[in-house]
């Protein structure tokens, strides 16, 4: 089998996983509103809005490997070859690994170019803004497709939620920030509003100013 064909299968296998994030994304954990483990985990993240590493992300790890290996293997190897579907199955969870890394990185450091500089205005007006639109972390074909994609003047974000790198040393939004966020509300996270906080993450519905 030639190389144009597994880059071909390899491209099938990470568009698999940006259909799967998409889906997964809207309706397992969001439109579950907690039932589940995968739908409750998602929505405590919203709680907070940070980002932190744990075994329960191995888990999530193993799963879509055995995906790959259950089902996309096995496919491309029916319908072409073994060699086509170990290239699906690596394409999907080379598709699954970016969209983990590009997550976390949205989460735990600043924009570095155009692409994440995007990255972050789309997927934290998913946080902040509205959190049934922009399911797709990585990129918004599936939005466009399906009509939940939002592109927001600027992304209202809550003191009391703010990523730490969007912020200077006195709590206030970095300059050259200011096109693309505006900092709300107070950063109180007294017990009242944490609570508060949780039951709008837990229906989906935006954090208030």
């Amino acid at each position: 089998m030639n190389i144009a064909t597994l880059l071909v299968a390899f491209a099938v296998g990470f568009a698999l996983w940006g259909f799967a994030e998409y889906v997964l994304h809207r309706f397992a954990m969001h439109e579950l509103h907690g039932k589940g483990i995968l739908s409750r985990e998602h929505l405590e993240h919203h709680v907070r809005a940070t980002w932190n590493f744990d075994l329960l992300m191995l888990a999530s790890w193993a799963g879509m490997l055995t995906v790959g290996f259950v089902a996309w293997f096995p496919l491309g190897w029916a319908l072409v070859s073994a060699p086509f579907g170990l290239a699906v199955t690596a394409g999907w969870a080379a598709g699954y690994f970016y969209y983990e890394y590009q997550h976390a990185a949205s989460h735990l450091r600043g924009p570095t170019g155009r692409y994440s500089t995007w990255v972050r205005r789309h997927h934290f007006h998913h946080h902040f803004g509205h959190p049934m639109a922009n399911h797709g972390v990585s990129y918004p074909l599936w939005d466009v497709v399906f009509g939940t994609r939002e592109i927001p003047d600027r992304v209202r974000v809550p003191r009391r939620l703010v990523l730490p790198w969007l912020v200077d040393a006195d709590g206030e939004l970095r300059p050259e920030f200011v096109d693309d966020y505006v900092l709300v509300g107070s950063a109180d996270d007294a017990e009242r509003l944490a609570a508060l906080d949780r039951a709008r993450a837990f229906a989906s519905i935006a954090p208030e100013d």
